[in-house]
């Protein structure tokens, strides 16, 4: 099997191919082109049938989806008798199977049935890294770290900070926190600017025990909706329109487990690329970055460089219009892009994990959040967060069997003065 025949069979395993009349429009791997193949008469649109003139790799695409048979019948006349036969002639090639990965459903059951008596657990040891702030005059304040339990495990729960009132209670009694807060002080916290650097500290603590499990990354951003909409007269239709505001959520994780490493929140218009820089600088200060996956918005000049700086490969596509000149370490990955393209795209595949990850994050705690200031939003947004890193890290205890310890590395606790 030569390459383009490999390449062929690549293509047909990633895409579902189906035939239009007579032709069929295979799409290209480096840009949104498709090109028209005719399988019976071995012609295709690409440069490189035409260049050539011999089989390319979408011919062989479309040779290695087509499983056809076909049944005619005939008919032989003999001194005036008529027989008939049937003749069936099948052309069959090569079925492609769809990668599948195995599941090891007991770990996986007994990190679910066991996930909200242990969750709370690891969010203790976390808080415990939490000073509390110098007293100052006046009513002494509730302590920080149970207001930061208080919030997290609220989010955990999904419901309203009155219903989860009754939860902190049995907290309580496990020895978790020290008293339960008044849901107003939960509020009030988490409107407060100076509660944010602790919550992403504690993202980035809790993805430290995986250490040694990861060192491929993702890294992608997505959209958080809010309760507030933006309203504005159109004068062209003559009515009023409105939309939902909405902040965005910039994270790094982890391609074998999905903890996610660092998060940004910025607003719903922020780019993506700017945001690439910090998370990998917080990134490498816990994990030995190997490999870095990104879609073509984190593609830059600085973000390459940063990359590469880390120790790590980056899988960043470039853009059709994109050319090769540029510093040597631009026209490096860029000629490794376009004459490497099946080993760069099996690298850049890991990138769905990050896709994953907010699905996890959305589908368990939400796609939107409750709070009205932004700040607060910022905040809740960090909790969901946390939650799910806490719950990949239960998952990890029963399927990896490692044992989780917080700070070990950084024994200074986090002091903010609220």
């Amino acid at each position: 099997m030569d390459g383009r025949e490999q390449r062929g069979l690549v293509i047909a395993q990633r895409h579902s191919l189906k035939p239009a009349g007579k032709h069929w429009y295979v799409p290209s791997e480096s840009s949104a082109e498709r090109y028209r193949v005719d399988p019976v008469a071995g012609i295709c649109s690409c440069p490189d049938f035409e260049l050539r003139r011999t089989k390319c790799k979408h011919i062989w695409a479309v040779q290695f989806t087509i499983q056809r048979e076909t049944t005619h019948t005939e008919e032989t006349v003999i001194n005036g008798d008529s027989a008939t036969r049937t003749v069936t002639e099948t052309i069959t090639t090569v079925k492609t199977a769809r990668i599948t990965y195995r599941q090891d459903w007991t770990a996986y059951n007994a990190a679910q049935t066991n996930e909200a008596q242990r969750l709370p657990e690891l969010l203790h040891g976390l808080c415990q890294g939490i000073m509390q702030p110098p007293p100052r005059r006046g009513r002494p304040p509730a302590l920080l770290a149970d207001i930061v339990f208080c919030a997290v495990m609220k989010v955990y729960s999904t419901v309203s900070g009155r219903r989860a009132v009754g939860d902190f209670a049995e907290h309580q009694k496990r020895g978790f926190i020290t008293a339960v807060p008044h849901y107003n002080s939960t509020f009030k916290y988490l409107e407060n600017e100076a509660l944010t650097p602790i919550l992403k500290a504690m993202i980035e603590e809790s993805a430290r025990p995986l250490k040694s499990v990861e060192s491929q990354f993702a890294v992608d951003a997505s959209g958080f909706s809010t309760s507030r909409f933006e309203r504005w007269y159109d004068a062209k239709y003559g009515r009023e329109r409105s939309t939902r505001q909405w902040i965005k959520a910039h994270l790094m994780c982890g391609t074998k487990t999905h903890v996610v490493t660092s998060v940004e929140i910025t607003e719903s218009d922020a780019h993506d690329a700017p945001q690439l820089p910090a998370l990998v600088e917080s990134t490498a200060k816990r994990f030995d970055v190997a490999e870095l996956s990104g879609d073509k918005a984190y593609l830059s000049k600085r973000n390459l460089k940063t990359i590469v700086a880390a120790g790590a490969t980056p899988y960043i596509p470039f853009k059709v219009n994109t050319t090769g000149e540029g510093p040597e370490l631009w026209r490096k990955l860029y000629h490794f892009y376009m004459f490497n393209r099946e080993t760069f795209l099996q690298h850049y595949h890991r990138r769905s994990n990050v896709e994953t990850v907010f699905s996890m994050i959305k589908g368990k705690f939400g796609d939107a959040v409750r709070s009205k200031s932004r700040v607060a939003q910022v905040n809740e947004i960090l909790c969901k967060v946390l939650c799910h890193n806490l719950c990949v890290l239960i998952q990890s205890i029963y399927e990896l069997g490692i044992d989780p310890t917080f700070w070990a590395e950084s024994p200074l606790a986090h002091q903010v003065g609220l």
